[in-house]
């Protein structure tokens, strides 16, 4: 990621994608993909994840960790700027953690990544708008103590939530400061129209190696990917379900700009609310887990392009247990669990509704197809909500819907933590499904603290499979190969598992 002292030369050029509106360019609300793809962009925070997901120093050059395993002493880069040009200095990282974490922000994520450090829980309450754990030893030096030895605690600095902020632009600008940010990262936010364009430019103060094109056009009107792409409007596309055999033909023209990358570190499912009927029984819950026929979905109706899951961890990623056996498709079972719980009889049972996101249309082939099989081998009748994004996540944040589904979480790094603590555990304020079990919470953080890595993966087995018995979700895909269309002059660019700041490093040639 870091480049030799020969400062290569910039190579200009705009890269050009099909994008969403982002339901929020505040780097300390930040909970969603389409936020962090823009954010990780225009700002930064003291380390960060290169393109083969290393932990690699940003803001900060360098740092130390005591014996204890509880106190970073992080070193700034002394030519560390924000975009107009003023240094970054420790009172300024300070400063953004302890917004972060203020009640005012209303960060629904400043809890989930910062709540190691020694007095965030006060800062979150009110008690105090000081974080005791965060202190400034000169300009170019700060002091984070945590509340025990955590193995991936710099990887959580990763997250947009630890990123620093200007603190005059953000009073300045009030509650619209996003629209004219002064960033810290390796592009700056030209133009923003919703619904139209994002445009970033490179930021020519960045402190290290500056990105190589002159700007990223993001298209944020929608439209036919495919068709955009053969119309030379966009430079890369994933491919869908419908293209893609065309695609994959080697006499096909397109066939020649594949690119086919491993999958992402997701996993998609149906979320339960379990703390209202009928989700509040476990026996329910299994019952529509055993009724799904995932290996007929990811067959007839999604080609294969997704693995069922049964699990929670996706494959290849740290702690993913192989041997996880999960509740398999038994619609046999499923009814004699649906009779033994207390929702048995349909004309009492309460109305189901599943919300996702969108608006108007199609709700996602396989959400459809898992409806009808609910019916059919339980006779359970299920209504669908539809929402707008940005309202869904917000709503999801609240715990307001009964059941959830249309979306899946992508790692924010890679620790087995990053999915089973922060999505099950009973205080993790972005467990959408207010999930709680006692003996999942102690087994959770006894392995967040757990020093050697086999008893800690054993730990997080030991809690998958908790989670997965007790059919706190209905998981159900795992990403598959992910097949990208990318134009030839486009060079550098990386497929990763995960959102990572990666558009520094393309480049685009007259080719």
């Amino acid at each position: 990621e870091d480049k030799s002292a020969e400062e290569e030369e910039v190579s200009g050029g705009v890269f050009r994608r099909l994008w969403s509106d982002p339901p929020t360019l505040d780097p300390h609300l930040t909970t969603d993909t389409t936020s962090s793809g823009v954010v990780v962009e225009v700002f930064s925070g003291l380390v960060t994840m290169n393109t083969d997901l290393q932990l690699v120093p940003d803001i900060a050059e360098s740092w130390d960790i005591d014996d204890t395993g509880t106190v970073y002493t992080f070193n700034l880069r002394k030519n560390a700027k924000f975009h107009d040009g003023k240094p970054i200095t420790a009172h300024d990282v300070k400063w953004s953690l302890e917004r972060a974490v203020h009640p005012d922000t209303a960060s629904p994520v400043a809890d989930t990544y910062l709540n190691d450090i020694i007095g965030v829980e006060k800062a979150l309450e009110g008690e105090t708008t000081e974080i005791e754990g965060v202190r400034v030893i000169d300009d170019h030096t700060i002091e984070f103590t945590i509340d025990a030895p955590k193995a991936y605690f710099l990887a959580k600095l990763t997250y947009p939530t630890a990123f620093v902020l200007d603190r005059e632009n953000v009073e300045a600008g009030g509650r619209n400061w996003t629209e004219n940010p002064n960033g810290t990262g390796p592009f700056k936010l030209a133009e923003y129209r919703i619904g139209e364009r994002i445009i970033l430019e490179r930021n020519e103060n960045f402190y290290r190696q500056p990105a190589h094109v002159d700007s990223i056009s993001m298209n944020l009107a929608g439209g036919e990917a495919m068709a955009m792409y053969e119309n030379d409007e966009i430079d890369i596309t994933g491919v869908g379900l419908f293209d893609l055999d065309r695609v994959l033909d080697p006499n096909e023209d397109l066939n020649k700009e594949l690119i086919i990358a491993p999958p992402d570190f997701s996993v998609s499912y149906v979320g339960f609310n379990t703390s209202m009927p009928p989700f509040d029984d476990p026996k329910f819950r299994q019952a529509l887990n055993h009724a799904v026929d995932k290996e007929l979905i990811a067959t007839e109706v999604l080609s294969e392009l997704v693995e069922p899951a049964y699990g929670i961890l996706p494959p290849g990623f740290p702690g993913y247990n192989e041997n996880l056996g999960g509740l398999e498709f038994d619609p046999e079972f499923a009814r004699q669990l649906l009779a033994e719980s207390k929702y048995a009889d349909p004309d009492t049972r309460p109305r189901i509704e599943v919300t996702v996101p969108g608006t108007g249309g199609t709700i996602g082939l396989d959400l459809d197809v898992i409806i009808e099989m609910w019916r059919q081998e339980l006779g359970v009748e299920v209504e669908i909500q539809q929402v707008e994004w940005a309202t869904y996540l917000e709503d999801l944040n609240q715990q307001r819907f009964q059941a959830y589904g249309g979306l899946g979480w992508q790692a924010d790094y890679p620790d087995p933590q990053d999915f089973l603590d922060i999505l099950f555990h009973t205080e993790s304020s972005i467990n959408h499904g207010a999930y709680s079990n006692a003996d999942l919470d102690a087994i959770l953080e006894e392995a967040r603290t757990e020093a050697d890595l086999e008893k800690r993966v054993s730990l997080y087995h030991q809690a998958e499979k908790m989670i997965v018995d007790d059919a706190a979700w209905l998981p159900l895909w795992y990403a598959g190969e992910r097949y990208v269309l990318i134009k030839p002059h486009v060079e550098n660019y990386r497929v990763t598992p995960m959102i990572i700041p990666k558009l520094k490093e393309i480049r685009i040639t007259d080719g």
